[in-house]
């Protein structure tokens, strides 16, 4: 897959500056442009994370969080990839919370994403990318007014991708916290306070719904959802 320049992923150390906002970011191509790359690159071989990384080059590694938490929110099962996926979230989360650039281990980056499973999770999440990029705009930028803020924001990324992690076959056990994911990336790349106010209080029902499932069981869980249906 032929993505220019490789990135860098050693990781540097901390600095003043937030490395929420990727210097070189190109904001002339949105996050649907990005998506239809990589759907290109699927129809021709298997992509790895590290070269999806490459494509995503100059973007911003909050980009790729959005990028891996939008299958969780689609009915596409994701079998053997939601653990790594998820693991991905919470190691660049917990390098962003800590103010410093995201480094991924050679082991995760070399995971090959089977093109026919993504291929659908793409197509499924392109409506949904389109909306965010119809309404996530700069709001409330006191929110977002220094790095040590946008640091804060990164606590919730990774308290939802431990989530992710867990292999629980619960309805909504991964849209929630996957949601919270998105409102919080989303907001910080466009610095939309709004957005992210939003993804800290899906935060919160997240840990809720975790915590209802720890009390009383996975099979309240069932008999809730069995009787929605």
């Amino acid at each position: 897959m032929a993505t220019g320049a490789e990135p860098d992923f050693k990781a540097p150390t901390a600095d003043v500056v937030s490395p929420i906002a990727a210097a070189g970011t190109d904001p002339r191509r949105r996050l649907s442009e990005e998506l239809d790359l990589i759907l290109l690159e699927f129809e021709i071989e298997t992509v790895t994370l590290r070269e999806v990384i490459g494509v995503l080059h100059g973007r911003g590694y909050v980009l790729l969080v959005m990028l891996l938490a939008l299958p969780f929110c689609t009915p596409v099962p994701l079998p053997g990839l939601s653990t790594p996926l998820g693991l991905v979230i919470a190691l660049i989360g917990v390098r962003l919370s800590l103010g410093e650039k995201p480094w991924l281990p050679a082991r995760l980056l070399d995971v090959r994403l089977p093109p026919a499973t993504f291929r659908k999770v793409f197509a499924l999440t392109r409506k949904l990318v389109l909306g965010f990029e119809k309404l996530l705009r700069p709001r409330l930028l006191w929110v977002t007014g220094s790095a040590r803020l946008d640091q804060l924001h990164a606590v919730p990324i990774v308290i939802c991708a431990v989530m992710l992690l867990l292999p629980l076959p619960v309805p909504f056990s991964n849209i929630i916290p996957a949601w919270a994911v998105l409102l919080v990336a989303g907001g910080l790349l466009e610095r939309d306070g709004v957005f992210i106010l939003a993804g800290h209080v899906a935060t919160l029902i997240a840990i809720a719904f975790f915590t209802a499932i720890a009390i009383f069981g996975v099979g309240a869980v069932d008999v809730v959802w069995s009787w929605l249906r």
